[in-house]
């Protein structure tokens, strides 16, 4: 009797973890199928404009990179080979060497060095002016980072909150509170915020990296332009 007792409660429990593995294996499989597309566009209306948003800042991200890139070249020579031929008295060779370069470097030191003769506030002044022009040129766009790090979160955010009113909307139109509507469609309303939010991390970082660069490419411009003043203002720098 016991040993038939023991025997129906164990199929008992074996019929039970049947019963409650199916629904996990089915969630599984049925996870499997979904795309990535699929998931995210499960975030509603608002992840159009986000995607969209990502693909400009990631255009925005590689056109600046390769613009600062190519603009803050230095070549590790060229303000020793100008120093040596502005000290011989040769202007002409040190602009044509400033001009070789086509870099924002070059055009800083050509703009300075082809006034020679003129006051050395002049100069500096001519050279501090061109180097804000330069960097202005490399900053151009990054405004559109700074508005992409903001604007997405907050779409993301407008997305999640308009599908929570939809879902307590319906819950006190049919009366219908299930605990799996509303975690299933809060879930699917938190893609929009999560998408929202890599989109104006990544443009965040971008923008500020760059601005990295570029501080970082002004303090290098700030050194020569004091020690080609330098070299002007020796005796025989002329």
């Amino acid at each position: 009797m016991i040993s038939t007792i023991f025997l129906q409660a164990t199929t008992v429990v074996d019929s039970l973890a049947n019963t409650a593995n199916t629904p996990a294996t089915t969630d599984v499989s049925i996870t499997e199928n979904i795309s990535y597309l699929e998931f995210v566009m499960k975030g509603g209306i608002m992840i159009i404009p986000i995607i969209l948003l990502l693909f400009f800042c990631v255009y925005v991200i590689i056109e600046r990179y390769l613009s600062i890139k190519k603009a803050t070249k230095q070549d590790a020579n060229l303000l020793s080979d100008v120093k040596a031929q502005l000290k011989s008295g040769k202007i002409d060779n040190a602009v044509m060497l400033c001009s070789r370069e086509n870099t924002a470097s070059g055009n800083i030191l050509k703009s300075g060095i082809a006034i020679i003769g003129r006051p050395i506030s002049e100069i500096e002044s001519v050279m501090e002016r061109t180097a804000n022009v330069e960097i202005a040129q490399m900053e151009k766009g990054l405004g559109h980072l700074g508005l992409i790090s903001g604007i997405a979160p907050i779409l993301g955010f407008i997305g999640t909150i308009s599908g929570v009113i939809k879902i307590f909307h319906t819950i006190s139109n049919t009366g219908n509170l299930n605990i799996q509507t509303i975690s299933g469609g809060l879930y699917e309303k938190m893609i929009s915020s999560g998408a929202g939010l890599v989109v104006g991390v990544i443009a965040y970082s971008a923008y500020h990296l760059f601005n990295m660069m570029i501080d970082s490419f002004a303090l290098k411009v700030e050194k020569q332009t004091l020690e080609i003043i330098n070299v002007i203002h020796e005796p025989d720098g002329n």
